[in-house]
């Protein structure tokens, strides 16, 4: 029902509190979930959900949008049970948000480019947050490095510290592969400093990371495509050997390069 009415909605979404309701009272296995048992299964189900947003599955996204719906229920279901807060409180909440991060929109404030928007609504956030809070304290510590580094580079943009032109930004790429190639120099007859080797090689991402922003490429989006490029074509010179009688851990590499060619063709 993708066009479905204000009441249709609102009839969706109490129905699903009242099973809520109903499984945390019945069911033996929900009874007895708690935040953090549910915490690594919400991770799993966000996961879940970006790869289907990759296949542009759009079944699979509306079936992993419900799972996600109904955990963030269960969350505020547990809560709800210790008076802390309810459904309630937390939408509340997410709506008091949204019109203070849009005084462009509710207000009287006028903006000229997203770029604005962005740098309000950091500004605004640090603002809501007190003196206590850095501008990078809101990036969480547990996130995988790349999608870190996103966030880190994107929330310095939103307070002007960034560059202003992209052949800036692709100069400090060459830079960092040149202080990478010169510590990661095979030929020199002394041995690698590990820990400097990592630390230039950390840049080098970071700096690419950031050029990739810059021109409008998520850089994670773009890396798991090529994985998941990388895997079908590496299932194919599996399955394409093993029809021909090779086994894949006796063949040579140019034998392997072969099948590699033929999957890139297709």
């Amino acid at each position: 029902m993708p066009n479905s009415t204000k009441e249709q909605k609102s009839e969706a979404f109490h129905k699903l509190l009242y099973i809520m309701d109903e499984i945390r009272e019945k069911c033996p296995w929900d009874r007895k979930q708690t935040m953090e048992s549910i915490r690594y299964l919400t991770i799993e189900e966000t996961y879940e959900l970006s790869d289907a947003i990759l296949e542009n599955d759009l079944p699979e996204i509306k079936k992993e949008l419900g799972d996600l719906m109904l955990h963030m229920v269960f969350y505020a279901k547990i809560a709800s049970e210790t008076n802390d807060f309810d459904i309630a409180d937390v939408l509340f909440s997410i709506c008091d948000k949204l019109i203070s991060r849009h005084p462009h929109v509710f207000g009287d404030k006028t903006v000229a480019s997203e770029k604005e928007v962005k740098q309000n609504w950091e500004l605004l956030k640090l603002k809501e947050k007190g003196g206590n809070k850095t501008i990078l304290g809101g990036v969480p510590k547990s996130l995988p490095a790349m999608v870190k580094a996103i966030r880190i580079q994107e929330k310095a943009r939103g307070v002007g510290f960034d560059w202003e032109k992209k052949e800036q930004v692709w100069e400090k790429v060459e830079e960092e592969m040149q202080e990478f190639k010169e510590e990661f120099n095979v030929a020199k007859n002394e041995k690698i400093d590990q820990e400097k080797v990592e630390s230039e090689f950390g840049d080098l991402i970071f700096s690419l990371v950031n050029y990739a922003r810059f021109v409008g490429i998520n850089p994670e989006t773009a890396l798991e495509k090529t994985n998941k490029k990388f895997i079908k074509r590496f299932n194919f010179l599996e399955a394409e050997s093993k029809k021909d009688g090779k086994s894949i851990g006796e063949m040579t590499l140019a034998e392997m390069d072969e099948y590699w060619e033929r999957a890139k063709s297709l």
